[in-house]
């Protein structure tokens, strides 16, 4: 009869067991501005002991209502998430286990083998592109960031190259959505990063190699490795991971070198020759620039957010002469300088607004870089 008590008790405490399978999460905002977009991260390790996952489930987040919301598990082994949270508001979580959910994508990237080899990356806001090494032959190096203007939620890489290269519709004009009418050439572009080495930048070529490591639905992950650089006469290898997620304006780059001592730094934009405007919060660690109205577009704000702070901020030229055309430019930039640390890469963000599509002034996009960075200063609160 004790035994029988005995294996029964077990029964019901596997039972038991067995059928826990959820955590509460409770996400809270500490800011005094709404943070409607930004995604939370809860560490899969923190919770994969209470939910154990068999056969083909995967993790699901719900609401407390019991509505399934759109999640992501990334390759770093996070859950992400948006809990959409106003001014100093907290909202509770259960995840748990289900089948595989199908999500609108709301991040992309990819190859694009059919134009030079082109990495392009997308969410509901913005778009950018970084040049591959099929395009060194025809146009020379051009190892920074390009922007693709966008004034639609909805993806437009895959429509857009394929209407450029069937001659249907360029994406240098706006038909509707957006365009490109970015000059790049032999600078960082919209946000890139380099050496700083006695006052002057050491540009790598174009990426080397790609690989994605998250493609959405609310995180675009990727990888690019580039050739190594001679600086000072050692040889640096360079690499970035690039990530984007839904809603924001902002690109998330980890810059390495891989360095045996402290290197000066400095990512930033290429600066026009008039028209524009440049607002520098050194101390508030971002740098806002505004380019120029041009035949096809105006108000453009480009934005870069230091975590860790600049040691300044500075306009730096140059000249280059391209060794495909064999023309000589000028090309001048506004900087962000920090320092990398050996075996510490630097994190940082990058990325525009536009007066068409959500910011109708600089001051606007000013704000949102504030409210960025203060809310990189002020993570979200999560209690289990």
């Amino acid at each position: 009869m004790k035994n029988i008590y005995l294996l029964l008790l077990a029964v019901t405490f596997m039972f038991s067991c067995s059928t826990e399978k959820n955590v509460k999460v409770t996400v809270e905002n500490p800011s005094n501005f709404d943070r409607l977009t930004e995604l939370v991260e809860i560490p899969i390790d923190t919770i994969k002991g209470k939910i154990p996952l068999t056969d083909s489930l995967v993790y699901v987040v719900k609401t407390t209502a019991g509505e399934v919301i759109p999640s992501q598990a990334t390759f770093d082994r996070k859950i992400i998430f948006q809990p959409q949270l106003k001014a100093n508001e907290s909202k509770t979580f259960i995840i748990t286990t289900g089948e595989a959910q199908k999500y609108e994508s709301k991040t992309y990237g990819r190859l694009i083998t059919e134009r030079k080899d082109d990495f392009a990356w997308e969410n509901d806001r913005v778009a950018f592109r970084a040049y591959g090494p099929a395009l060194i032959a025809i146009d020379g190096p051009s190892n920074g960031f390009d922007v693709w203007y966008k004034r639609t939620n909805e993806l437009v890489i895959d429509k857009w190259y394929k209407d450029d290269l069937a001659g249907v519709a360029s994406y240098h004009n706006d038909n509707g959505g957006g365009l490109d009418d970015y000059k790049v050439g032999h600078s960082l572009g919209a946000g890139a990063m380099a050496p700083f080495i006695n006052n002057k930048l050491l540009l790598n070529e174009n990426f080397a190699s790609e690989e994605i490591l998250d493609n959405g639905p609310l995180r675009t992950t990727f990888q690019l490795t580039y050739k190594d650089l001679d600086v000072n006469g050692n040889k640096v290898a360079e690499k970035r991971i690039v990530s984007l997620d839904a809603g924001s304006q902002l690109s998330k780059v980890v810059q390495a070198y891989t360095i045996k001592e402290p290197m000066d730094v400095a990512a930033g934009f290429s600066k026009r020759e008039k028209g524009d405007s440049i607002i520098s919060q050194v101390e508030k660690g971002y740098l806002v620039y505004a380019e120029p109205k041009t035949a096809k577009v105006e108000g453009v704000y480009l934005g870069l957010v230091f975590p860790q702070g600049f040691n300044k901020t500075e306009i730096n030229s140059y000249e280059y002469t391209n060794p495909v055309s064999k023309k000589t430019d000028k090309y001048s930039h506004v900087l962000g300088v920090t320092t990398q640390q050996p075996n510490i890469p630097v994190t940082y963000y990058t990325g525009y607004g536009w007066a068409k599509f959500g910011f109708p002034t600089l001051q606007d996009f000013e704000k949102y870089l504030e409210n960025f960075s203060t809310a990189l200063k002020e993570p979200l609160k999560i209690k289990y």
